[in-house]
């Protein structure tokens, strides 16, 4: 795997995008995941719908850094993105993950090619700025693919041993056992790469789209009553 992208999926990477629970803490509060036997579910159906919108276009972001191409396309492919996220709750978490990861990368890889995507879309979604990324580096549309991919069910295993008191050891080995999963969705989201961003994957996840406008409810709520 390229380094960037291995970078990028490490925890210590200021980019925020390990600790992004990815629904779970709104589906732990409704009860349906309690232990670890329910996580299983729930992370690969997270992989199969979020993690491969994700991968499919941080895949598509590295082809198009590697390629240098004109900055129009960075802002086909945040429209592309936006218009696959109907929950304003989750393009905002996008959006606030890839303004840390772009942060973080201008540090560590400053390109010309960083600075026109940032140009045209200077609050970019994570998936976008991390494919980038990984093109910069010179990394192939699946390594950021599988970058990606694996943060959309790292985060929420993370977050189910801090919420749920989960023991770390099993929560790791359901991570572990969807290695198969996480090297089919990346395969998947690579072959559509170059294709134009009208194109690319589609999958819905209606019920996390649900999860995240519920969550964010729940916490406005929660300030209004502190600030009261």
């Amino acid at each position: 795997m390229d380094p960037v992208a291995l970078i990028l999926s490490d925890s210590r990477f200021p980019g925020g995008g390990h600790v992004h629970s990815g629904g779970l803490e709104e589906v732990a509060a409704r009860g349906l995941v309690r232990s670890e036997r329910d996580l299983p579910g729930f992370l690969f159906g997270r992989l199969r719908t979020a993690g491969l919108l994700a991968a499919a276009f941080a895949a598509a972001s590295a082809h198009a850094a590697a390629r240098t191409v004109e900055s129009v396309h960075w802002r086909r492919l945040d429209q592309e993105l936006d218009a696959r996220t109907p929950s304003l709750a989750q393009r905002e978490a996008s959006r606030a993950q890839g303004r840390g990861t772009a942060r973080a990368g201008r540090a560590a890889w400053p390109s010309s090619v960083l600075s026109q995507l940032l140009a045209e879309t200077p609050r970019p979604h994570h998936p976008i700025i991390s494919g980038a990324l990984v093109g910069i580096g010179g990394g192939s549309p699946f390594d950021a693919a599988m970058a990606v991919a694996y943060l959309a069910v790292s985060g929420p295993a993370s977050a189910a041993v801090r919420l749920l008191g989960l023991d770390p050891f099993a929560v790791n080995a359901v991570v572990a056992r969807l290695a198969g999963p996480l090297r089919e969705v990346s395969g998947q989201a690579a072959e559509t790469a170059g294709a134009d961003p009208a194109d690319l994957p589609a999958p819905a996840s209606p019920a996390l789209d649900l999860f995240a406008e519920e969550h964010t409810r729940h916490h406005q709520e929660e300030v209004r009553l502190f600030a009261s």
